[in-house]
């Protein structure tokens, strides 16, 4: 990398100011070479890529331009514990734990997820799992102004394949699963695995947090084991010794050759397994296991993760087969009458999961309503279709607009019956058309449950 000072780097030409720093990347809606002439009358000092009228040729855009923005704010990544964590499931839940058990342990940490960006005295909700390589090393280097002395964020497969995070020191990095999602961008389950594998390949000084319950996670493990490394911390959910309730989960497990007893308010074998992630993760960051134990003992469930918004309703982000079934597992543990579920599939994203989907809640629900989730430029019908398919024991009743949906499930909800609203979780939006329009999930249950209270008072 030349050294050249600049007074920022960006990849949109309408971003450029004098003097800055413009890399031409080929992205997937527009490229960047387009915009060459443009960058330089906005006053770019410099043009970075591979095409003709650039001051520097490079092979890669994308990896200079996560490298020219890593060494434009000073490479933050490299004054902080930094954990990147990858999986399909699981990486909001444990990146919000392992931050409760590294700020128990007095690392003053920050947090990127899919849900909120947060360091002491800033919260911002995301824009996506993981931001773009400006963004993300801008927001690394207000952590450490922040006297922050960890950060712990989610590596999306997006992320790593277009190298937003390549420019990033990891001190250690977390494989959570793998279960069919992103097909649309990766189109094989071989092509998904390898992306996320190279966050552990590319950067073999993190401490590896794998999950060997997952086939993949072995898969993982002996790839690394293979090329020699050392600083390996497999973990097995399904060895702990552990009870399950409405309550929470009650467990044991073991760090360091040190016995770990603890009682946590999550629910559900999917959050024991977000939890022992966590832990492993903290420990292999120097985490003290009592700092560890206080975390899981003062933990609240996640944003939109098996969230109760009233007694008797859940909202959760599943929005692929495998966390359905985790949830509608999980729900059904608990639930003394029908278990209700209310979902749909998004647009614009891979076609061949939404049949799996509707499978999943026909094999664990009592009541499918089928519904939109963010269709996106999709027609909903359309995606709904595409779902059908999947149902054989159940018959489902669909209802296309999401917030009358919500309104068919709650009106039929008996005492003992639980109703679970999948799919969208924290998301205050639903995007349609090329617009994202206000709508909040357990907003839409308030103002239902208001309504019929109102309704109920005036007879």
């Amino acid at each position: 990398m030349i050294k050249q000072t600049f007074s920022d780097v960006v990849c949109d030409s309408r971003q450029v100011s004098p003097g800055a720093l413009f890399v031409a990347i080929p992205g997937t809606y527009e490229d960047g070479s387009r915009y060459v002439a443009d960058a330089r009358a906005r006053g770019a000092a410099a043009v970075w890529g591979a095409c003709e009228g650039c001051d520097r040729w490079v092979e890669h855009p994308r990896e200079a331009f996560a490298e020219a923005c890593a060494e434009h704010f000073g490479r933050p990544s490299e004054q902080l514990l930094l954990c990147g964590i990858t999986g399909t499931n699981g990486k909001t839940t444990t990146a919000r734990l392992l931050r409760d058990m590294l700020a128990q342990g007095g690392l003053l940490p920050g947090l990127l997820t899919t849900v909120a960006v947060q360091w002491p005295g800033y919260e911002a909700a995301a824009e996506r799992t993981t931001p773009d390589a400006r963004t993300l090393q801008a927001a690394l280097s207000s952590m450490v102004q922040s006297r922050c002395r960890a950060a712990v964020m989610e590596v999306s497969s997006h992320a790593i394949d277009q190298s937003r995070v390549g420019a990033c020191r990891f001190s250690a990095t977390v494989f959570t699963n793998l279960t069919q999602d992103h097909l649309d961008y990766h189109h094989t389950m071989e092509a998904y695995f390898s992306v996320k594998a190279r966050l552990f390949l590319e950067h073999p000084e993190a401490a590896a947090v794998i999950n060997v319950d997952d086939l993949y996670g072995q898969r993982l493990l002996s790839l690394l084991q293979a090329k020699g490394r050392k600083n390996l911390f497999p973990y097995a959910p399904s060895s702990l010794r552990a009870t399950f309730s409405v309550g929470g989960i009650c467990a044991e497990m073991t760090l360091g050759g040190r016995h770990l007893a603890f009682s946590s308010s999550l629910c559900g074998r999917y959050n024991l397994a977000n939890l022992q992630a966590a832990a492993t993760a903290a420990f292999a960051l120097g985490v003290s296991v009592d700092a560890i134990a206080a975390a899981i003992t003062g933990v609240k469930p996640c944003w939109g993760r098996l969230e109760a918004v009233a007694p008797g309703i859940f909202v959760d982000y599943a929005h692929t087969d495998d966390a359905l079934r985790n949830v509608l597992s999980t729900v059904r543990e608990f639930t003394q009458g029908r278990v209700i579920c209310v979902f749909g599939c998004g647009g614009d994203r891979d076609r061949t999961k939404r049949p799996n989907m509707a499978r999943a809640v026909d094999a664990l629900a009592d009541v499918a309503v089928v519904t939109s989730d963010n269709p996106r430029s999709e027609e909903p019908e359309a995606i709904i279709r595409d779902m059908l398919p999947g149902f054989s024991r159940l018959k489902p009743q669909v209802v296309v607009e999401r917030r009358a949906a919500i309104g068919t499930a709650l009106a039929m909800q008996a005492p003992g019956d639980v109703v679970l609203i999948a799919g969208k979780g924290h998301e205050t939006y639903q995007e349609i058309k090329g617009h994202r329009y206000p709508f909040s999930d357990a907003g839409v249950v308030h103002e239902w449950l208001n309504a019929a209270h109102s309704a109920g008072e005036n007879h």
